[in-house]
């Protein structure tokens, strides 16, 4: 029978107690971005953090991937080759790659024999298709982060045409609206670079669609807002589709959304594997016991969408509010003078935050100050407020507080202890379910016949783990509970036997050096070659003789414009199909006369192409 398939739960850490959560409550593996060159800015950790995350990751066998996933210049080259080899000292496990510079400077390591981690394939490389994942696989990635838009249907066809890469996909978290890699609305607007990872959130903008005549057609609406993604429900199929790892999205949020948003996510891909036991197995090692039950609809999201999981449906857009809205609690019951009550079932508590939409549609929070049964006095009576009106609860006091505890979750790994004696010297044996493992430590000691039973006593003190990341499944003590051991010669065993294990838990798991087997096709200069921003991302392409190579608009060149002159962002997300007139569809015949366009309150237009030969609609800038 084949060994089982690992699968691996991926978090997001924005820091080193982000990342030590993120363990603690059941992730195979976290990313975390290193001090510079990640595509989050806000979300940078010191080397010296990320090797602590790494210490405290491998005692479970957990892995720690970190991004180096913008594109850098040229001027940058030489520090992003400094800090590739600072990772690899501190024992990283998987670098996250966009730029092919970066590629390079991982390959040149390899070929002067230094031990360097498994290259990932950033989803901001634009892995929409197998002739990408395939492409990828050649030029040496071992992994490759699929866009978020694909179906189950395109996974499982891409798994059978490179069956050899494995594939990452999003799981839960927040979209992007445009196809990863090909937004550059944000640099465009704002000169922050959505591949420098500076993105200034324009697709959480507000905006009106208009029609070619000038006629608005959607007012004041934040068009290009999505819902977040969750997928939760789906965890079998991707798998079956042929995920190895499930990413969580998330590494610019706090400590209590990766709380919650892992334990969830971790449940159930247990239930999952329980039920194929013979198929699947956990990547990491351990097991956590919860002290609150997780709740998805608790933490900051914007309601959720599977995302073109099985197709398009029409309920991806958050057009009302870009905001965390929260669960519905009732409506509105009566208001007096600084207070209101709720109809309905639920219960508040101190220090809730409440929000509703007013008569504009526009989203209005307060925070609930006291509260007596289903009266609630607000901090601050809020404007707009009427009766009959929606209430949703986007911070639940009761639950913060529960999950905010140091110990919300144990992780702990099941060892079998074993003693046993050879004339004066004892032995003391440890196995790991699931492992290789097995150790053993001895103890010289001048042995007496007990006068009492001891076994009871031996495998108390023997299972006393404490602190450690260990649990006792079971000890036997049967050949020598009836002789006198000291319980100090006992705790002895026990703590050099955990020192032990930690220290061989911490051994790399794998060949300390990949290699990075390149094995060019003839269809490889088809690919095309976009956001190259240095040399020797442009010497990369031309070696494999790339027919078009574009430079990155963070260069503001003019041979850029020339090639790329005003698309700004390439989105599965359709305006047509989501205000119900996509004729293809189904949808009416519209009464715009195209071509539309997106206008923010300043004025300034974005046109939009719908190319529906590829389901794809196109913002562009007004030229």
């Amino acid at each position: 029978m084949p060994n089982p398939k690992l699968i691996e739960l991926l978090a997001p850490a924005k820091d080193l107690e982000c990342g030590i959560a993120a363990i603690d409550h059941g992730a195979d593996a976290v990313y975390i971005g290193a001090e510079r060159f990640g595509a989050r800015q806000a979300a940078a950790n010191a080397t010296d953090h990320i090797a602590a995350l790494c210490d405290y990751a491998h005692r479970f066998r957990a892995k720690v991937y970190v991004t180096v996933n913008t594109i850098i210049f040229d001027d940058e080259v030489e520090a992003t080759q400094r800090l590739l080899r600072q990772l690899a000292e501190v024992g990283v496990d998987a670098i996250l790659v966009q730029d092919m510079a970066v590629l390079e400077l991982l390959r040149q390591w390899m070929e002067q024999g230094v031990d360097m981690p498994m290259i990932h394939a950033s989803t901001q490389t634009d892995n929409r298709d197998a002739d990408k994942v395939a492409w990828l696989a050649r030029q040496g990635f071992q992994r490759v982060v699929l866009a978020r838009e694909l179906s189950i249907d395109e996974i499982a066809h891409i798994h059978r045409q490179v069956p050899q890469v494995e594939l990452e996909a999003f799981v839960h978290g927040a979209l992007c609206v445009s196809y990863s890699g090909a937004c550059y609305a944000s640099q465009y607007c704002f000169g922050r670079s959505a591949n420098r990872g500076a993105c200034a959130q324009f697709c959480r903008l507000k905006f009106s669609l208009v029609d070619a005549d000038g006629m608005v057609v959607a007012p004041d609406k934040y068009l290009l807002s999505l819902k977040d993604m969750c997928r939760i429900d789906h965890i079998r199929e991707l798998i079956e589709a042929g995920v190895t790892s499930l990413k969580i999205e998330g590494r610019l949020k706090d400590v209590d959304y990766v709380k919650n948003v892992v334990a969830a996510y971790s449940q159930r891909l247990n239930q999952v594997i329980g039920d194929h036991p013979d198929k699947y197995r956990r990547a990491s090692l351990g097991k956590c016991q919860l002290s609150f039950q997780p709740d998805l609809h608790k933490s900051f999201n914007r309601g959720f969408t599977d995302y073109f999981l099985h197709g398009r449906t029409n309920d991806i857009a958050a057009m009302d509010s870009p905001k965390a809205i929260g669960q519905r609690v009732g409506r509105v019951k009566e208001i007096g003078n600084r207070w209101l009550s709720v109809a309905g079932l639920t219960n508040f508590a101190n220090g809730d935050g409440l929000c509703f939409f007013d008569g504009q549609r526009q989203l209005v929070g307060f925070r609930v100050n006291r509260v007596e049964g289903n009266k609630l006095f607000p901090l601050q009576m809020p404007k707009g407020l009427r009766r009959g009106m929606e209430l949703y609860r986007n911070f639940d006091k009761a639950f913060v507080s529960a999950i905010e505890k140091s110990n919300s979750s144990v992780r702990k790994m099941e060892v079998r202890f074993r003693l046993t004696r050879e004339s004066d010297t004892l032995s003391l044996e440890m196995s790991m379910p699931e492992t290789e493992l097995r150790l053993s430590v001895s103890s010289s000691a001048e042995l007496t016949k007990a006068n009492k039973p001891q076994h009871d006593m031996m495998v108390a003190q023997l299972s006393k783990l404490g602190n450690t990341p260990f649990v006792a499944d079971s000890v036997d003590v049967d050949e020598v509970d009836d002789m006198f051991i000291p319980s100090s010669t006992l705790a002895g065993m026990r703590r050099e036997m955990c020192d032990l294990a930690l220290k061989k838990l911490a051994e790399p798991m794998g060949p300390k050096r990949y290699e990075l087997p390149v094995s060019h096709d003839e269809k490889d200069a088809d690919m095309p070659a976009k956001n190259v921003a240095n040399r020797m991302a442009k010497a990369f392409y031309e070696h494999l003789g790339s027919h078009s190579i574009d430079p990155a608009m963070e260069l503001g060149t003019e041979d850029m414009k020339r090639l790329r002159p005003t698309l700004i962002m390439e989105c599965k997300h359709c305006l047509r199909f989501s205000l119900g007139h996509c004729v293809r569809r189904g949808g009416t015949t519209p009464k715009w006369r195209e071509p539309l366009a997106l206008m923010l309150p300043d004025g300034r237009r974005f046109p939009l192409v719908f190319d529906c030969a590829h389901c794809q609609m196109n913002v562009y800038a007004e030229s």
